[in-house]
Protein backbone atom coordinates (compact mmCIF):
# COMPACT_ATOMS: atom_id res chain seq x y z
CA UNK A 1 0.00 0.00 0.00
CA UNK A 2 1.32 3.44 -0.92
CA UNK A 3 0.67 6.77 0.81
CA UNK A 4 0.27 10.19 -0.74
CA UNK A 5 1.72 13.55 0.23
CA UNK A 6 -0.23 16.65 -0.78
CA UNK A 7 1.39 20.01 -1.58
CA UNK A 8 -0.63 23.21 -1.95
CA UNK A 9 0.62 26.05 -4.16
CA UNK A 10 -0.78 29.57 -4.37
CA UNK A 11 0.77 32.79 -5.57
CA UNK A 12 4.49 32.52 -4.63
CA UNK A 13 3.83 30.17 -1.73
CA UNK A 14 4.02 26.42 -1.27
CA UNK A 15 2.38 24.76 1.73
CA UNK A 16 3.77 21.37 2.74
CA UNK A 17 1.56 19.62 5.34
CA UNK A 18 3.93 16.65 5.74
CA UNK A 19 6.80 18.93 6.75
CA UNK A 20 4.38 21.37 8.41
CA UNK A 21 6.16 24.10 6.48
CA UNK A 22 5.30 27.20 4.46
CA UNK A 23 7.76 28.21 1.74
CA UNK A 24 7.90 31.51 -0.14
CA UNK A 25 9.80 31.34 -3.43
CA UNK A 26 11.21 28.02 -2.25
CA UNK A 27 12.53 29.33 1.09
CA UNK A 28 11.04 28.20 4.41
CA UNK A 29 9.15 30.98 6.23
CA UNK A 30 9.28 31.26 10.03
CA UNK A 31 5.67 30.92 11.18
CA UNK A 32 4.21 30.34 14.64
CA UNK A 33 2.70 26.80 14.76
CA UNK A 34 -0.87 27.96 15.50
CA UNK A 35 -0.71 30.49 12.68
CA UNK A 36 0.56 27.85 10.27
CA UNK A 37 -2.17 25.45 11.43
CA UNK A 38 -4.76 28.12 10.64
CA UNK A 39 -3.31 28.76 7.17
CA UNK A 40 -3.21 25.02 6.46
CA UNK A 41 -6.82 24.57 7.59
CA UNK A 42 -8.02 27.37 5.32
CA UNK A 43 -5.93 26.41 2.27
CA UNK A 44 -6.80 22.71 2.47
CA UNK A 45 -10.50 23.65 2.54
CA UNK A 46 -10.44 26.55 0.10
CA UNK A 47 -13.64 25.30 -1.54
CA UNK A 48 -15.70 26.22 1.52
CA UNK A 49 -16.05 28.62 4.42
CA UNK A 50 -14.60 27.56 7.79
CA UNK A 51 -16.68 28.71 10.73
CA UNK A 52 -15.28 29.87 14.05
CA UNK A 53 -16.21 26.66 15.88
CA UNK A 54 -14.26 24.53 13.40
CA UNK A 55 -11.25 26.87 13.64
CA UNK A 56 -11.24 26.52 17.43
CA UNK A 57 -11.65 22.75 17.19
CA UNK A 58 -8.85 22.24 14.63
CA UNK A 59 -6.33 24.92 15.68
CA UNK A 60 -6.90 25.07 19.45
CA UNK A 61 -8.12 21.48 19.96
CA UNK A 62 -11.50 22.77 21.14
CA UNK A 63 -10.11 24.71 24.11
CA UNK A 64 -11.85 27.86 25.33
CA UNK A 65 -10.07 30.73 23.60
CA UNK A 66 -10.61 34.48 23.59
CA UNK A 67 -11.76 36.48 20.58
CA UNK A 68 -8.56 38.52 20.93
CA UNK A 69 -6.40 35.42 20.52
CA UNK A 70 -8.32 34.31 17.43
CA UNK A 71 -8.16 37.78 15.89
CA UNK A 72 -4.43 37.95 16.61
CA UNK A 73 -3.75 34.64 14.82
CA UNK A 74 -5.84 35.69 11.82
CA UNK A 75 -3.92 38.97 11.62
CA UNK A 76 -0.60 37.11 11.85
CA UNK A 77 -1.68 34.64 9.15
CA UNK A 78 -2.49 37.52 6.81
CA UNK A 79 0.81 39.25 7.57
CA UNK A 80 2.79 36.08 6.78
CA UNK A 81 1.10 35.96 3.36
CA UNK A 82 1.51 39.69 2.68
CA UNK A 83 -2.23 40.19 3.15
CA UNK A 84 -4.24 42.40 5.50
CA UNK A 85 -7.77 42.86 6.78
CA UNK A 86 -8.54 45.54 4.23
CA UNK A 87 -7.29 43.85 1.05
CA UNK A 88 -8.25 40.28 2.08
CA UNK A 89 -6.42 38.97 -0.98
CA UNK A 90 -6.04 35.48 0.47
CA UNK A 91 -8.02 35.24 3.70
CA UNK A 92 -11.54 36.64 3.46
CA UNK A 93 -13.72 37.32 6.47
CA UNK A 94 -17.33 36.23 6.06
CA UNK A 95 -18.78 38.57 8.66
CA UNK A 96 -20.51 36.88 11.54
CA UNK A 97 -19.79 33.44 10.15
CA UNK A 98 -16.13 32.57 9.59
CA UNK A 99 -13.22 32.66 7.14
CA UNK A 100 -12.51 31.45 3.64
CA UNK A 101 -9.29 31.17 1.66
CA UNK A 102 -9.97 32.91 -1.67
CA UNK A 103 -6.55 32.63 -3.35
CA UNK A 104 -6.16 30.30 -6.34
CA UNK A 105 -4.83 27.00 -4.97
CA UNK A 106 -3.11 24.32 -7.03
CA UNK A 107 -2.77 20.87 -5.50
CA UNK A 108 0.01 18.39 -6.22
CA UNK A 109 -0.12 14.81 -4.97
CA UNK A 110 3.17 12.99 -4.53
CA UNK A 111 3.40 9.24 -4.09
CA UNK A 112 5.55 7.95 -1.21
CA UNK A 113 7.18 4.56 -0.88
CA UNK A 114 5.27 1.83 1.02
CA UNK A 115 4.63 2.70 4.65
CA UNK A 116 4.82 -0.83 6.05
CA UNK A 117 8.47 -1.66 6.52
CA UNK A 118 9.95 -4.71 8.21
CA UNK A 119 12.85 -4.17 10.60
CA UNK A 120 15.11 -6.25 8.39
CA UNK A 121 14.47 -3.86 5.51
CA UNK A 122 14.99 -0.63 7.45
CA UNK A 123 18.51 0.02 6.21
CA UNK A 124 17.20 0.11 2.66
CA UNK A 125 15.23 3.30 3.27
CA UNK A 126 16.82 6.23 1.47
CA UNK A 127 17.51 9.27 3.64
CA UNK A 128 20.64 11.36 3.09
CA UNK A 129 23.09 11.33 5.98
CA UNK A 130 23.96 14.87 7.09
CA UNK A 131 27.12 15.77 8.99
CA UNK A 132 25.38 18.09 11.42
CA UNK A 133 23.52 16.48 14.33
CA UNK A 134 20.41 14.78 13.01
CA UNK A 135 17.24 13.77 14.78
CA UNK A 136 13.92 12.07 14.09
CA UNK A 137 10.76 12.21 16.17
CA UNK A 138 8.58 9.10 16.10
CA UNK A 139 4.84 9.10 16.74
CA UNK A 140 4.23 8.30 20.39
CA UNK A 141 2.59 5.03 21.41
CA UNK A 142 -0.76 5.05 23.19
CA UNK A 143 -0.84 3.04 26.41
CA UNK A 144 -4.26 1.59 27.25
CA UNK A 145 -7.50 2.35 25.45
CA UNK A 146 -7.41 4.06 22.08
CA UNK A 147 -9.40 7.26 21.71
CA UNK A 148 -8.69 10.94 22.30
CA UNK A 149 -5.04 10.22 23.09
CA UNK A 150 -4.51 8.91 19.54
CA UNK A 151 -4.60 12.50 18.34
CA UNK A 152 -2.12 13.64 21.01
CA UNK A 153 0.25 10.78 20.12
CA UNK A 154 0.40 12.13 16.57
CA UNK A 155 0.05 15.87 17.14
CA UNK A 156 2.65 16.30 19.88
CA UNK A 157 5.52 14.72 17.88
CA UNK A 158 4.40 16.84 14.91
CA UNK A 159 4.75 20.00 17.00
CA UNK A 160 8.19 18.85 18.15
CA UNK A 161 9.31 18.36 14.54
CA UNK A 162 8.19 21.88 13.65
CA UNK A 163 9.90 23.54 16.60
CA UNK A 164 13.08 21.45 16.40
CA UNK A 165 13.51 22.60 12.80
CA UNK A 166 13.69 26.16 14.12
CA UNK A 167 16.88 25.36 16.04
CA UNK A 168 18.71 25.33 12.67
CA UNK A 169 21.78 23.47 13.89
CA UNK A 170 19.80 20.21 13.78
CA UNK A 171 18.93 18.22 10.67
CA UNK A 172 15.34 17.20 11.39
CA UNK A 173 13.78 14.32 9.48
CA UNK A 174 10.40 15.22 7.99
CA UNK A 175 7.22 13.79 9.45
CA UNK A 176 6.51 11.88 6.25
CA UNK A 177 9.61 9.74 6.83
CA UNK A 178 9.80 9.48 10.62
CA UNK A 179 6.10 8.66 10.99
CA UNK A 180 6.60 5.42 9.05
CA UNK A 181 7.98 4.06 12.30
CA UNK A 182 6.56 3.90 15.80
CA UNK A 183 7.69 4.30 19.39
CA UNK A 184 6.05 0.92 20.02
CA UNK A 185 8.92 -1.46 20.85
CA UNK A 186 11.20 0.76 18.77
CA UNK A 187 14.54 -0.70 17.71
CA UNK A 188 16.42 2.55 18.18
CA UNK A 189 19.58 1.51 16.34
CA UNK A 190 17.75 -0.03 13.37
CA UNK A 191 15.48 2.99 12.93
CA UNK A 192 18.45 5.33 13.33
CA UNK A 193 20.26 3.46 10.55
CA UNK A 194 17.19 3.57 8.33
CA UNK A 195 16.69 7.30 8.75
CA UNK A 196 20.44 7.94 9.00
CA UNK A 197 20.09 10.01 12.16
CA UNK A 198 22.16 10.23 15.30
CA UNK A 199 19.27 10.89 17.70
CA UNK A 200 15.70 9.70 18.18
CA UNK A 201 12.84 11.07 20.25
CA UNK A 202 10.27 8.50 21.30
CA UNK A 203 7.45 8.63 23.79
CA UNK A 204 4.15 7.37 25.11
CA UNK A 205 0.76 8.78 26.06
CA UNK A 206 -1.29 7.17 28.82
CA UNK A 207 -4.70 8.07 30.27
CA UNK A 208 -5.03 7.45 34.00
CA UNK A 209 -8.50 8.43 35.13
CA UNK A 210 -8.94 12.16 34.56
CA UNK A 211 -5.21 12.61 34.04
CA UNK A 212 -2.79 11.99 31.22
CA UNK A 213 0.84 10.92 31.58
CA UNK A 214 3.24 11.63 28.72
CA UNK A 215 6.75 10.21 28.69
CA UNK A 216 9.46 11.52 26.36
CA UNK A 217 12.89 10.02 25.75
CA UNK A 218 15.93 11.22 23.80
CA UNK A 219 18.25 8.41 22.68
CA UNK A 220 21.55 8.11 20.87
CA UNK A 221 20.53 6.12 17.79
CA UNK A 222 24.09 4.88 17.30
CA UNK A 223 24.33 3.15 20.67
CA UNK A 224 20.70 2.99 21.90
CA UNK A 225 21.89 4.86 25.00
CA UNK A 226 19.34 7.07 26.76
CA UNK A 227 20.54 10.68 26.95
CA UNK A 228 17.51 12.20 28.68
CA UNK A 229 13.96 11.31 29.60
CA UNK A 230 11.13 13.01 31.41
CA UNK A 231 7.64 12.24 32.65
CA UNK A 232 4.91 14.87 32.37
CA UNK A 233 1.55 14.57 34.13
CA UNK A 234 -1.52 16.77 34.01
CA UNK A 235 -5.29 16.92 33.72
CA UNK A 236 -6.65 15.47 30.48
CA UNK A 237 -8.93 18.50 30.24
CA UNK A 238 -5.83 20.73 30.06
CA UNK A 239 -3.94 18.69 27.47
CA UNK A 240 -3.35 21.79 25.34
CA UNK A 241 -1.43 23.56 28.09
CA UNK A 242 0.46 20.35 28.90
CA UNK A 243 1.51 20.02 25.26
CA UNK A 244 2.98 23.53 25.34
CA UNK A 245 4.91 22.69 28.52
CA UNK A 246 6.26 19.49 26.98
CA UNK A 247 7.35 21.13 23.73
CA UNK A 248 9.17 23.89 25.63
CA UNK A 249 10.81 21.39 27.98
CA UNK A 250 11.94 19.03 25.24
CA UNK A 251 13.41 21.83 23.14
CA UNK A 252 15.29 23.37 26.05
CA UNK A 253 16.81 20.02 26.97
CA UNK A 254 17.77 19.19 23.41
CA UNK A 255 19.32 22.64 22.94
CA UNK A 256 21.65 21.85 25.83
CA UNK A 257 22.07 18.07 25.87
CA UNK A 258 22.79 17.31 22.21
CA UNK A 259 25.68 19.83 22.00
CA UNK A 260 27.06 18.39 25.26
CA UNK A 261 26.77 14.86 23.89
CA UNK A 262 28.39 15.88 20.60
CA UNK A 263 31.23 17.58 22.48
CA UNK A 264 31.81 14.42 24.51
CA UNK A 265 32.02 12.40 21.30
CA UNK A 266 34.35 14.96 19.71
CA UNK A 267 36.75 14.84 22.67
CA UNK A 268 37.32 11.15 21.94
CA UNK A 269 38.51 11.91 18.40
CA UNK A 270 42.04 12.77 17.34
CA UNK A 271 42.02 16.49 16.57
CA UNK A 272 43.04 15.81 12.97
CA UNK A 273 39.75 13.94 12.48
CA UNK A 274 37.45 16.71 13.71
CA UNK A 275 34.99 17.76 11.02
CA UNK A 276 33.31 21.19 11.05
CA UNK A 277 30.42 20.14 13.29
CA UNK A 278 32.63 18.27 15.76
CA UNK A 279 34.92 21.31 16.02
CA UNK A 280 31.88 23.55 16.53
CA UNK A 281 30.43 21.48 19.37
CA UNK A 282 33.80 21.18 21.06
CA UNK A 283 34.10 24.96 20.70
CA UNK A 284 30.74 25.43 22.43
CA UNK A 285 31.95 23.33 25.33
CA UNK A 286 34.97 25.61 25.81
CA UNK A 287 32.99 28.80 25.14
CA UNK A 288 30.58 28.18 28.01
CA UNK A 289 33.36 27.74 30.57
CA UNK A 290 33.66 31.55 30.73
CA UNK A 291 37.38 32.04 31.21
CA UNK A 292 39.96 33.68 28.98
CA UNK A 293 41.92 30.53 28.14
CA UNK A 294 38.86 28.47 27.16
CA UNK A 295 37.44 31.42 25.23
CA UNK A 296 40.63 31.52 23.17
CA UNK A 297 40.43 27.74 22.59
CA UNK A 298 36.78 28.06 21.54
CA UNK A 299 37.73 30.71 18.97
CA UNK A 300 40.37 28.37 17.53
CA UNK A 301 37.83 25.57 17.15
CA UNK A 302 35.19 27.83 15.59
CA UNK A 303 37.82 29.13 13.15
CA UNK A 304 38.64 25.53 12.26
CA UNK A 305 34.94 24.88 11.63
CA UNK A 306 34.48 27.81 9.23
CA UNK A 307 37.72 26.93 7.46
CA UNK A 308 36.16 23.55 6.64
CA UNK A 309 32.70 25.00 5.92
CA UNK A 310 32.75 28.69 4.89
CA UNK A 311 28.92 28.83 5.08
CA UNK A 312 28.65 27.54 8.65
CA UNK A 313 26.36 30.10 10.32
CA UNK A 314 26.57 28.66 13.82
CA UNK A 315 30.37 28.64 13.82
CA UNK A 316 30.44 32.31 12.75
CA UNK A 317 28.02 32.95 15.62
CA UNK A 318 30.43 31.20 17.98
CA UNK A 319 33.30 33.37 16.76
CA UNK A 320 31.17 36.46 17.35
CA UNK A 321 30.45 35.24 20.89
CA UNK A 322 34.17 34.84 21.67
CA UNK A 323 34.98 38.33 20.35
CA UNK A 324 32.10 39.67 22.48
CA UNK A 325 33.63 38.04 25.55
CA UNK A 326 37.00 39.62 24.79
CA UNK A 327 35.42 43.08 24.65
CA UNK A 328 32.88 42.63 27.45
CA UNK A 329 34.78 40.67 30.05
CA UNK A 330 38.45 40.08 29.40
CA UNK A 331 39.70 43.67 29.22
CA UNK A 332 41.01 43.46 25.66
CA UNK A 333 43.34 46.37 24.87
CA UNK A 334 41.87 46.43 21.36
CA UNK A 335 38.24 46.60 22.55
CA UNK A 336 36.97 48.47 19.49
CA UNK A 337 38.60 45.94 17.18
CA UNK A 338 36.99 43.11 19.16
CA UNK A 339 33.58 44.81 18.84
CA UNK A 340 34.09 45.20 15.09
CA UNK A 341 35.07 41.54 14.80
CA UNK A 342 32.07 40.42 16.88
CA UNK A 343 29.77 42.45 14.64
CA UNK A 344 31.34 41.24 11.40
CA UNK A 345 31.11 37.56 12.43
CA UNK A 346 27.51 37.95 13.64
CA UNK A 347 26.48 39.59 10.38
CA UNK A 348 28.26 36.84 8.45
CA UNK A 349 26.24 34.28 10.44
CA UNK A 350 23.01 36.01 9.41
CA UNK A 351 24.13 36.07 5.77
CA UNK A 352 24.75 32.33 5.96
CA UNK A 353 21.42 31.57 7.65
CA UNK A 354 18.93 34.38 8.18
CA UNK A 355 16.61 32.03 10.09
CA UNK A 356 19.14 31.01 12.76
CA UNK A 357 18.13 32.43 16.18
CA UNK A 358 21.73 32.14 17.44
CA UNK A 359 22.89 34.40 14.60
CA UNK A 360 20.42 37.16 15.54
CA UNK A 361 21.23 36.64 19.23
CA UNK A 362 24.85 37.52 18.46
CA UNK A 363 23.88 40.53 16.34
CA UNK A 364 21.93 41.80 19.36
CA UNK A 365 24.97 41.34 21.59
CA UNK A 366 27.11 43.48 19.29
CA UNK A 367 24.53 46.29 19.61
CA UNK A 368 24.85 45.76 23.38
CA UNK A 369 28.60 46.38 23.13
CA UNK A 370 27.90 49.54 21.15
CA UNK A 371 25.55 50.77 23.89
CA UNK A 372 22.48 50.64 21.64
CA UNK A 373 19.98 48.83 23.87
CA UNK A 374 17.03 49.56 21.57
CA UNK A 375 18.73 47.93 18.58
CA UNK A 376 19.84 44.97 20.68
CA UNK A 377 16.27 44.41 21.89
CA UNK A 378 15.08 44.33 18.27
CA UNK A 379 17.60 41.61 17.40
CA UNK A 380 16.74 39.56 20.49
CA UNK A 381 13.04 39.80 19.67
CA UNK A 382 13.82 38.58 16.14
CA UNK A 383 15.78 35.68 17.63
CA UNK A 384 12.89 34.60 19.85
CA UNK A 385 10.38 35.10 17.06
CA UNK A 386 12.34 32.53 15.05
CA UNK A 387 12.50 30.16 18.05
CA UNK A 388 10.15 31.13 20.90
CA UNK A 389 11.65 28.47 23.20
CA UNK A 390 15.27 29.58 22.67
CA UNK A 391 16.15 30.19 26.33
CA UNK A 392 19.29 32.25 25.78
CA UNK A 393 17.41 34.49 23.36
CA UNK A 394 14.65 34.97 25.94
CA UNK A 395 17.29 35.78 28.58
CA UNK A 396 18.97 38.32 26.28
CA UNK A 397 15.61 39.98 25.68
CA UNK A 398 15.11 40.11 29.47
CA UNK A 399 18.49 41.81 29.87
CA UNK A 400 17.73 44.40 27.17
CA UNK A 401 14.29 45.21 28.58
CA UNK A 402 15.73 45.64 32.07
CA UNK A 403 18.47 48.00 30.86
CA UNK A 404 15.89 49.93 28.85
CA UNK A 405 13.96 50.60 32.08
CA UNK A 406 11.28 47.91 31.79
CA UNK A 407 12.13 46.05 35.00
CA UNK A 408 8.83 44.15 35.22
CA UNK A 409 9.02 42.96 31.61
CA UNK A 410 12.67 42.04 32.01
CA UNK A 411 12.00 40.03 35.15
CA UNK A 412 9.15 38.17 33.45
CA UNK A 413 11.37 37.19 30.52
CA UNK A 414 14.16 36.13 32.89
CA UNK A 415 11.74 33.87 34.76
CA UNK A 416 10.66 32.32 31.44
CA UNK A 417 14.28 31.76 30.40
CA UNK A 418 14.97 29.94 33.67
CA UNK A 419 11.85 27.82 33.25
CA UNK A 420 12.86 26.92 29.69
CA UNK A 421 16.44 26.00 30.64
CA UNK A 422 16.94 25.55 34.40
CA UNK A 423 20.44 24.08 33.92
CA UNK A 424 21.58 26.56 31.28
CA UNK A 425 25.30 27.47 31.19
CA UNK A 426 24.17 31.10 31.31
CA UNK A 427 21.98 30.61 34.37
CA UNK A 428 24.17 33.04 36.33
CA UNK A 429 23.30 35.76 33.80
CA UNK A 430 19.59 34.92 33.86
CA UNK A 431 19.48 35.16 37.66
CA UNK A 432 21.69 38.27 37.48
CA UNK A 433 19.08 39.89 35.24
CA UNK A 434 16.43 39.17 37.88
CA UNK A 435 18.73 40.83 40.42
CA UNK A 436 19.05 43.95 38.25
CA UNK A 437 15.28 44.05 37.67
CA UNK A 438 14.49 43.98 41.40
CA UNK A 439 17.33 46.25 42.53
CA UNK A 440 16.36 48.96 40.04
CA UNK A 441 12.63 48.75 40.78
CA UNK A 442 13.03 49.26 44.53
CA UNK A 443 12.77 45.66 45.73
CA UNK A 444 16.36 45.68 47.00
CA UNK A 445 15.99 42.83 49.51
CA UNK A 446 14.85 40.34 46.86
CA UNK A 447 17.26 41.84 44.34
CA UNK A 448 20.17 41.24 46.70
CA UNK A 449 19.10 37.62 47.20
CA UNK A 450 19.08 37.07 43.43
CA UNK A 451 22.44 38.84 43.11
CA UNK A 452 23.99 36.48 45.67
CA UNK A 453 22.50 33.48 43.86
CA UNK A 454 23.87 34.70 40.54
CA UNK A 455 27.36 35.34 41.90
CA UNK A 456 27.45 31.86 43.46
CA UNK A 457 26.33 30.12 40.25
CA UNK A 458 28.99 28.34 38.14
CA UNK A 459 30.29 30.58 35.36
CA UNK A 460 29.65 33.83 37.24
CA UNK A 461 32.24 36.45 36.30
CA UNK A 462 33.57 39.62 37.92
CA UNK A 463 30.70 41.82 36.67
CA UNK A 464 28.20 39.49 38.35
CA UNK A 465 30.22 39.73 41.58
CA UNK A 466 29.96 43.50 41.35
CA UNK A 467 26.17 43.23 40.97
CA UNK A 468 26.20 41.23 44.23
CA UNK A 469 28.26 44.00 45.85
CA UNK A 470 25.71 46.58 44.68
CA UNK A 471 22.85 44.46 46.06
CA UNK A 472 24.54 44.08 49.44
CA UNK A 473 25.26 47.81 49.59
CA UNK A 474 21.66 48.73 48.79
CA UNK A 475 20.44 46.52 51.66
CA UNK A 476 22.97 48.05 54.06
CA UNK A 477 25.16 44.96 54.40
CA UNK A 478 28.57 46.64 54.20
CA UNK A 479 30.50 43.52 55.15
CA UNK A 480 29.00 41.47 52.34
CA UNK A 481 29.42 44.35 49.88
CA UNK A 482 33.12 44.54 50.77
CA UNK A 483 33.48 40.77 50.32
CA UNK A 484 31.96 40.75 46.83
CA UNK A 485 33.93 43.85 45.86
CA UNK A 486 37.15 42.14 46.95
CA UNK A 487 36.29 39.02 44.95
CA UNK A 488 35.65 41.13 41.87
CA UNK A 489 38.95 42.97 42.43
CA UNK A 490 40.80 39.65 42.67
CA UNK A 491 40.07 39.16 38.96
CA UNK A 492 40.51 42.74 37.72
CA UNK A 493 40.20 46.25 39.15
CA UNK A 494 36.58 47.37 38.61
CA UNK A 495 35.45 50.87 37.71
CA UNK A 496 32.08 52.55 37.33
CA UNK A 497 32.97 53.55 33.77
CA UNK A 498 33.69 49.96 32.73
CA UNK A 499 30.61 48.61 34.53
CA UNK A 500 28.25 51.11 32.87
CA UNK A 501 29.89 50.41 29.53
CA UNK A 502 29.25 46.69 30.09
CA UNK A 503 25.67 47.39 31.21
CA UNK A 504 24.54 50.50 29.30
CA UNK A 505 21.41 51.43 31.26
CA UNK A 506 19.16 53.94 29.54
CA UNK A 507 18.87 57.34 31.20
CA UNK A 508 16.25 57.17 33.93
CA UNK A 509 15.57 55.97 37.48
CA UNK A 510 17.15 52.52 37.00
CA UNK A 511 20.44 53.98 35.83
CA UNK A 512 20.41 56.49 38.70
CA UNK A 513 20.14 53.64 41.25
CA UNK A 514 23.19 51.90 39.79
CA UNK A 515 25.25 55.09 39.38
CA UNK A 516 24.64 56.11 43.02
CA UNK A 517 25.54 52.63 44.28
CA UNK A 518 28.78 52.58 42.29
CA UNK A 519 29.69 56.01 43.65
CA UNK A 520 28.98 54.87 47.22
CA UNK A 521 31.28 51.88 46.62
CA UNK A 522 33.97 54.38 45.57
CA UNK A 523 34.23 53.02 42.02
Amino acid sequence: MQSDVVLYRFDRFELDPARFELRADGVAVAVEPQVLSLILLLVANSERMIDKDEIIEKVWDGRVISETAITSRIKSARQVLGDDGKAQRFIKTVHGRGLRFVGHVETEVRRLAPAAVQTADLTEQVVAAPKRPSIAVLPFRVVGEQGQMDFVAQALPGELITDLARLRYLFVIARGSSFRFSSESADVVAIGQALKVGYLITGSVESIGAEVVIRVELSDARTAGVIWNERYRGAASEIGDLRETIVAGVLANIERRIPMHEATRARRMPETQLDAWAAYHLGLDHMFRFNHQDNRRAAELFARAVAQDPHFARAYGGLSFTHFQNAFLYGASDREAQIDAAKEKAEQAVRCDALDPFAHFNVGRTHWLEGDVTASLGSFEHSTMLSPNYAQGVYAKAWARTLAGDSAGGDGDAVLALELSPLDPMRFAMVGTRAFAHLTSGDVEQGSIYADQAANTPGAHRHIMLIAAIGAHLTGDREKAAMWLARSRSVAEPSSEEFLRAFPFAEGPAREVIVRALADLKL
